[in-house]
């Protein structure tokens, strides 16, 4: 027996066998070179809104929206298929009632005689996982959002109490320890805020960061969502700088503090600076609540787009 032989009778399923199991799971279409519909199959039907008796005889542009059929993209597609080149990607079409669906598809020249006679297109529709992940990173954006506002919030409160406390460190030349232990109270609940805002822009700039990963996949129809992406990574940046710049100061306000400890003599002076010190750091938070605010509005804009 030879090899052809063997290899013959080790085959389980015939083509036809395998063909119909496609068939049944995968939504399937078959167009001529000029893109007419010649066969379709339910799943492709369903997943337009048709049946399968209406779509034969249609074209293919009929299912395309009308900035990619009046694209030179499109008209590069059928040149590259009718030349036997296969195209697969991730696709936007518009269905019999005017929706517009997203599948992941591949459209694969046929040979016949040693030549291309049909293309036939094989599909997922992928809507529903698509437009769910683009919504929870939408979703996810508005909370960062808001949860980075209100730190700042927090934030300018505290700064503001501290600010009062050592102006009447500033004032007063008595006993002044309770008001020593007060400003170190509030040094340390700023320093947990500090840190919360920084974990929130982290969070945010990986948000945006998937958010681009799923613009490129929707290509030039994501072109929108790619320029809020990346205002939105620009904005957390711009917000972990922020935080850095504020740590700083309060580090300077924990060591002005120490100063004020340790003697009476040099107090004055020590509360004066950590003075400029707490208007800084306030100015550094209001600059935060800003960006939260520009950050929100992106989330908004990212809404709108979807």
């Amino acid at each position: 027996m030879d090899s052809s032989q063997k290899h013959q009778s080790t085959q389980v399923l015939n083509e036809g066998s395998v063909l119909a199991a496609m068939e049944s799971t995968l939504a399937m279409i078959e167009f001529d070179l000029n893109g007419k519909v010649l066969w379709v199959n339910n799943n492709f039907a369903n997943a337009m809104a048709y049946t399968a008796s209406e779509m034969p005889g249609m074209t293919h542009r009929q299912f395309c929206t009308k900035e990619l059929v009046e694209s030179p993209a499109y008209t590069t597609l059928w040149n590259n298929l009718r030349q036997g080149v296969h195209f697969q990607e991730k696709i936007q079409r518009v269905t019999k009632h005017g929706r517009i669906i997203w599948l992941e598809a591949t459209y694969m020249p046929v040979y016949q005689d040693g030549h291309v006679q049909a293309v036939v297109k094989v599909a997922t529709d992928i809507t529903e996982r698509l437009e769910g992940n683009v919504t929870k990173v939408t979703e996810d954006l508005h909370h960062m959002a808001k949860a980075l506002l209100e730190r700042a919030d927090n934030g300018i409160s505290r700064s503001q109490e501290v600010a009062s406390s050592i102006e009447s460190i500033v004032k007063e030349s008595g006993d002044n320890l309770q008001l020593f232990q007060s400003l170190q109270n509030q040094v340390d609940s700023i320093q947990g805020i500090i840190s919360l805002i920084s974990d929130i822009a982290s969070q945010t700039n990986l948000l945006a960061l998937n958010a681009a990963i799923e613009a490129a996949h929707a290509g030039k129809f994501g072109r929108g969502f790619d320029i809020v992406a990346k205002e939105v990574r620009k904005l957390a940046q711009q917000v972990d700088h922020a935080t850095k710049e504020v740590r700083g100061n309060i580090a300077d306000i924990v060591r002005q503090v120490s100063e004020i400890g340790k003697g009476t003599k040099r107090s004055d002076v020590a509360a004066a600076d950590s003075q400029i010190r707490v208007r800084q750091a306030l100015e550094e938070f209001a600059n935060i609540g800003e960006q939260a605010k520009a950050l929100h509005n992106q989330a908004s804009t990212l809404t709108q787009l979807l």
